[in-house]
């Protein structure tokens, strides 16, 4: 299978080790991974704060850069389900039939990581290990938008050595959303607390989730609290195996204790 790996700008730019755990992993499994180095953002945070024709360029250029490949994969189901479901509208909108059909022909085989693991290549386990206290939470998009449900927990249930706890009132938004945590910090800060609150009843050393913008989010907010708990995406976690396992502590969230 020919696949794909869009980066998303934000883990370009801060998290790029999720892309190269997001490589490796499939690569482990046997598949070739490509990199087109024309991709950009995906106007996501352009088209939620209202600037949705301005969007047209970028829906444009990710349809371009990444016509021909049979599957694509994110590790963001933010960013896949702004291209699945918005990409769509901004060109009926705004573009010209060639952009239409364009997007139509690429945005279907765009899959959020864990899609792409258990529905096109069917497998669960990936002969992961991870010898720590874990909880999951999933996130607004990949929850609500893309209905990913529970393909994460299910690829997290086969990773070796994990000591996998359900988060309480998991299904809660952090209160990041984007720009949103930006325009409207009192309520999202009170989302945040209430996120904490109930990671932190796990008992849990780390936090996994299928964005790393949610996890930045929630681990700043334990990070300034000094609650020791670290947060890792989804992806490192799969990609670690036992040997690698000196090398799987998760990384700690800046300004948290050592």
């Amino acid at each position: 299978m020919r696949i794909a790996l869009f980066i998303t700008c934000f883990n370009d730019t801060m998290f790029p080790a999720t892309g190269r755990a997001v490589v490796g992993l499939l690569e482990r499994l046997g598949h070739t991974v490509e990199f087109p180095r024309t991709q950009a953002c995906c106007g996501q945070m352009h088209y939620n704060t209202g600037y949705q024709a301005q969007t047209l360029s970028m829906v444009r250029g990710f349809a371009e850069s990444f016509a021909g490949y049979e599957a694509v994969v994110t590790p963001s189901g933010s960013c896949a389900g702004m291209i699945r479901e918005h990409h769509r509208s901004v060109a009926r909108k705004y573009g010209d039939p060639a952009l239409r059909d364009a997007v139509e022909r690429v945005a279907p085989r765009v899959y959020e990581l864990s899609e792409l693991l258990v529905d096109v290549l069917g497998v669960t386990d990936l002969g992961s290990y991870f010898p720590h206290r874990v909880t999951y939470h999933p996130t607004c998009h990949s929850l609500r938008m893309l209905g990913v449900g529970d393909r994460p927990l299910s690829l997290l249930r086969a990773v070796r050595g994990i000591d996998l706890v359900e988060l309480p009132d998991a299904t809660s938004c952090c209160g990041f959303g984007g720009t949103f945590a930006l325009k409207n910090a009192d309520t999202s800060n009170a989302m945040l607390a209430d996120k904490m609150r109930h990671v932190q009843s796990t008992g849990a050393e780390l936090l996994t989730a299928g964005d790393n913008s949610c996890l930045m989010h929630i681990g700043g907010g334990l990070s300034r609290l000094r609650t020791g708990i670290g947060t890792l995406h989804l992806a490192e976690i799969l990609a670690s195996t036992e040997s690698s396992a000196g090398s799987s502590r998760a990384p700690t969230p800046e300004g948290a204790p050592q």
